[in-house]
């Protein structure tokens, strides 16, 4: 008897956890941060939708990775049409929009540049999208956990925590590579132009030594006509 009273103990705990690490991948397969990279042609403005709750953020980090200047213009307006923010022939930036119900749009602007297009990458980042969800809904599938030494809700906590901090780190490890992406093109446009100018220099050495050896030359040649 004593044995089988073991025995539930240990399968209810078995359950509850089990149960648990169900809620836990859940909550990981869903994920609020996205980012592009697209080609921004010449003369051209692409404008993007994002639908947004009330009392939610969005925030939106963009960056010019490629193209003559490493500019563009930006703009992001709210549902009703209302300009919240905007640039002006800027290579990056970062806004934050506590938001409502409705679409939000964001523009990225290359009218400007009639020559030159452009490689943008951008990144959106919404938090409390989950706001009417109750957080505290998956405890009504554990059972058990008064047998527990450690709380489920510690345990939570732990795991929401290091979510978050490798959530930040993706963001973060993200952003670093548009910078590197960009300083790379400027680095081969720059390597470019180095080389296109070092072959100009060359050949014009080329003909000015060409010019001065015939100078030269011409100054020692008798041109007296010999009679004999």
């Amino acid at each position: 008897m004593e044995t089988a009273r073991m025995l539930l103990c240990v399968l209810s705990v078995f359950v509850a956890l089990v149960s648990e690490t169900f809620m836990v991948l859940a909550s990981f397969s869903q994920s609020l941060d996205s980012d592009f990279t697209f080609t921004l042609p010449a003369g051209r403005k692409e404008c993007f939708y994002q639908t947004m709750k009330k009392g939610a953020s969005l925030e939106i980090e963009y960056q010019v990775l490629d193209g003559a200047g490493l500019d563009v213009d930006f703009f992001i307006s709210s549902p009703s049409g209302q300009i919240l923010f905007s640039d002006y022939h800027k290579s990056d930036g970062v806004h934050t929009v506590e938001t409502e119900d409705g679409d939000y749009m964001f523009c990225f602007d290359n009218s400007f540049s009639t020559v030159s297009e452009k490689i943008i990458f951008f990144e959106l980042i919404m938090d409390n999208m989950d706001a009417d969800e109750d957080p505290d809904d998956w405890k009504e599938y554990v059972h058990g956990t008064d047998m527990l030494d450690m709380k489920l809700e510690d345990i939570m906590d732990t795991i929401n925590n290091v979510k978050s901090r490798l959530g930040k780190s993706v963001q973060i490890q993200t952003v670093l590579r548009a910078f590197e992406a960009r300083d790379r093109n400027l680095q081969e446009s720059n390597f470019d132009r180095v080389n296109f100018w070092s072959v100009i220099n060359l050949i014009t050495m080329l003909l000015v030594s060409a010019v001065q050896v015939y100078l030269v030359r011409s100054l020692f040649e008798d041109k007296r006509k010999i009679r004999t």
